[in-house]
């Protein structure tokens, strides 16, 4: 009985759980999927937590911990292991299923902070209660947020350009100089109405007959200003008039800044915040002002002075001591709450604002790096931004039961720099600086930097960092380039990108976009690494607009004979198409060749594609309903565009098969979903026989890969984000949109849950991971889950 002793894993209720589960397995396989191939494709392994034989093990040991065999699952036609509807890489497959799903909880102690901030940050910003540090409001600085500052929206003026050379903010009326943002001011009916960019300067006609018009920057258009109804006004335009046309208003003025809503911003509405302050403060133009008692950039962490009652799920049940931890004036520092969590565990830090905050309250243009606003009845309006997934992803986590605060419990350290944010802003104003010589312009440098300042902050005021070098540390770099222009102090950590260059073909920047190139920017700050390190790092979807319709129509599980376009592709194909991108360099090519070769559309010279067929579609022509059309086909085009694209996304949501020409580039999960079980991979020297290979899958192969995009479509949808949304929204509202309640009937794993696997997957795996967490008493698993060799 030796084997029972040393090779016993599980309860023997587990094994007969476990081959019920099997035969479940195949009585459901047979009888609704016939179309799989059958179990006779499938290797029957052996399963760790049942005896492999009677004799004595001979397994080597790593610190008195016996190091398993690797646990054996079934795979799939492809050589993946299934977990929870997914097929995953075999190593990866067989140890979430036989590890991460019998995780137990285990006891965290939080710490809740109490430390006082000096002049309580003078009423001008929030106390982080944990570091007693202020986090000020914009237009203010200094230790105690007392200082003011003058955020100009112009820059120095000159004879030839009285209002400074052009940015965003530039302003011919009133600043705000807290936000840099531009305002009609005092003496107007509207003072608060913002004239933001062109609104305030002269528009000349085009200098050419089908041209645009062109704005003179140096001219303010007093018309603007104007009480005349015959004249184009804003500042003193009344909407009811304007609205019943009345009078004459100037069209290029809108309402571009947030929390403002109608034509005429004449309606205030909700602003955006990171998640809208946890009900635990005001959300003030993308700065949440937080409740006493209450800290963090979206007053989620508690102190010692809130209500135990009102804490978060995350922290409840929980047992609470209190300590004789009192500062010299009596009043208590910290509280310990014991709460059970499970692994993986991850501390947010609290950064300054300027990384997050401050960059959402002072946006010139509403829609930039978020994922949603709010309308005149403070209902949720969901955007398109593709990079609204950062914002997505960090909401999540400061919700989740995996967030701890006491970072000595943490398994991983998340920094939240959101470079959506500082790419799309700047140029918006003089202060973030990007005309210093050091960027010359490039958005890629100011991001850079950016970071760098992230990093030097959580070195020098947390201890955490150095433990690893950083390689627990996360890093969100949701840009066109990803990672590519990280700072090297940072590159030990995991980064989470759109775009998954190894630089294995690809070595330089691929951006058309000359703003965004990180090829002049210097090693000193650089460094030499590559864009993507597929063994530490993770390909994270896009957002994508929360989509009623395609639930509704549940074009992603939409059957095989439905499906009449072999080969789908929309999009801006180049320089040959009208209206397409002018730049060699878009796409890297691959679009340009892949239209030379099949384009359904007559490009500049009158040609189709040299390889053209009835049932292909690549064409750059905007579809009447894109979606329609992606549930319509088979396969669909999966290529870059400056940078990533949203494309696979795309084809996963509409369940068609993606099709990937990008060589050396990760796409989302890659690295650890199996991909051959839903995708088909060409490269982009085979782009003249991609119909050849993709007509020589039979329809079982088809069938197969159609029903495991079905399987893992919601991996690639952040329903977790938009939950929280609908939650929200029933707080305040007391009521729930159609969209609420139907992506809360969605129970599958979605990118937040594929985003915890993975960790939860690498802190288990990593050999250095592995020693952190046997100083740990509890680890939620058995040990044997810790070491793996083959």
């Amino acid at each position: 009985m030796m084997w029972f002793k040393q090779k016993r894993m599980c309860s023997w209720s587990s094994v007969t759980i476990i081959a019920s589960i099997v035969t479940l397995v195949s009585v459901v396989h047979l009888f609704l999927y016939p179309v799989v191939p059958s179990l006779d494709y499938f290797r029957q392994y052996k399963n760790s937590c049942i005896p492999i034989n009677s004799t004595k093990s001979t397994q080597p040991t790593h610190n008195n911990i016996i190091i398993s065999n690797q646990t054996k699952f079934p795979l799939d036609l492809h050589n993946g292991v299934v977990y929870r509807g997914a097929p995953w890489k075999n190593q990866v497959g067989q140890w979430l299923a036989g590890c991460d799903s019998i995780t137990s909880p285990l006891k965290v102690i939080e710490h809740i902070g109490g430390k006082s901030c000096k002049s309580d940050c003078s009423g001008q910003g929030i106390c982080n209660r944990e570091l007693g540090q202020c986090r000020c409001f914009h237009g203010f600085t200094g230790e105690e947020c007392a200082e003011r500052q003058e955020l100009s929206c112009n820059y120095p003026r000159s004879k030839e350009k009285p209002f400074g050379h052009w940015v965003v903010s530039i302003c011919p009326a009133y600043c705000d100089t807290t936000r840099a943002m531009c305002f009609c001011g005092e003496g107007t009916k509207y003072p608060n109405r913002p004239v933001p960019e062109t609104c305030g300067f002269t528009i000349n006609p085009p200098s050419k007959p089908g041209g645009a018009p062109v704005t003179d920057f140096t001219k303010a258009d007093l018309d603007v200003f104007t009480t005349n109804g015959s004249k184009r006004g804003w500042c003193n335009v009344d909407p009811e008039e304007a609205y019943a046309s009345k009078v004459l208003f100037k069209e290029e003025c809108d309402c571009k800044y947030d929390g403002l809503w109608g034509r005429f911003c004449e309606v205030s509405v909700l602003s955006t915040c990171i998640n809208q302050c946890s009900g635990h403060g005001l959300c003030r133009g993308g700065f949440c002002q937080c409740d006493s008692g209450w800290f963090g950039t979206d007053c989620s962490v508690p102190s010692v002075l809130s209500s135990i009652r009102e804490w978060p799920l995350s922290l409840r049940p929980a047992q609470v001591t209190v300590t004789e931890n009192v500062n010299s004036n009596g009043n208590l520092i910290n509280l310990d709450a014991i709460v059970e969590k499970k692994r993986p565990l991850i501390y947010v830090y609290d950064l300054p604002p300027d990384f997050n905050s401050l960059l959402l309250e002072g946006r010139h243009f509403k829609l930039e790096c978020i994922n949603r606003i709010y309308d005149q009845r403070n209902a949720t309006v969901w955007t398109d931004q593709l990079y609204g997934a950062q914002m997505a992803l960090y909401e999540s986590m400061l919700a989740s039961r995996h967030r701890t605060l006491n970072g000595e419990e943490a398994d991983f350290f998340f920094v939240p720099v959101l470079d959506s944010c500082i790419i799309t802003r700047a140029d918006d104003a003089p202060h973030l600086s990007m005309q210093e010589h050091i960027h010359g312009g490039l958005r890629s440098s100011l991001t850079l930097d950016f970071y760098k300042k992230a990093y030097d902050h959580i070195i020098t005021q947390y201890p955490y960092w150095s433990r690893s070098a950083g390689k627990d540390h996360i890093w969100f770099f949701s840009w066109d380039e990803g990672a590519c222009y990280a700072p090297k102090e940072i590159w030990n950590s995991i980064m989470l990108v759109h775009w998954g260059n190894t630089n294995s073909k690809h070595n330089h920047s691929t951006t058309a976009y000359w703003g965004d190139n990180w090829d002049p920017i210097s090693s000193d700050r650089r460094g030499n690494h590559t864009c993507f390190d597929p063994d530490k790092d993770l390909v994270l979807p896009a957002w994508k607009r929360p989509d009623e319709g395609s639930l509704n129509a549940k074009h992603w599980s939409r059957a095989r004979e439905e499906r009449k376009t072999f080969f789908y592709f929309n999009g801006n194909l180049g320089p040959a198409y009208e209206n397409g991108r002018p730049e060699a360099t878009y796409s890297m090519g691959i679009r340009q060749k892949v239209a030379e070769e099949f384009g359904s559309t007559l490009n500049k010279e009158g040609k189709l594609g040299k390889q053209h067929a009835e049932d292909v579609i690549v064409t750059p022509l905007r579809a009447g309903n894109y979606h329609e059309e992606l549930a319509s086909s088979v396969f669909c085009g999966v290529m870059p565009g400056d940078g990533w694209s949203g494309r696979m996304e795309d084809s996963i949501l509409q369940g068609c098969i993606p099709v990937v020409i990008q060589d050396g580039i990760y796409l989302p999960y890659e690295n650890f979903l199996n991909y051959e079980s839903f995708a088909v991979r060409i490269r982009e020297d085979e782009i003249p026989n991609l119909l050849n290979i993709l007509r020589s899958f039979n329809e079982t192969e088809i069938e197969f890969k159609l029903e495991n995009v079905k399987k893992i479509w919601q991996r690639f949808l952040y329903r977790d984000s938009v939950v929280l949304e609908a939650e929200r929204q029933k707080a305040v509202r007391g009521s729930v949109e159609d969209w609420g309640l139907k992506f809360s009937q969605l129970k599958e794993d979605d990118v937040f849950a594929t985003f915890i696997q993975v960790l939860h997957y690498k802190l288990h795996n990593d050999t250095w991971r592995q020693q952190l967490l046997l100083q740990k008493k509890e680890f939620g698993l058995p040990k044997e889950c810790l070491i793996r060799r083959e």
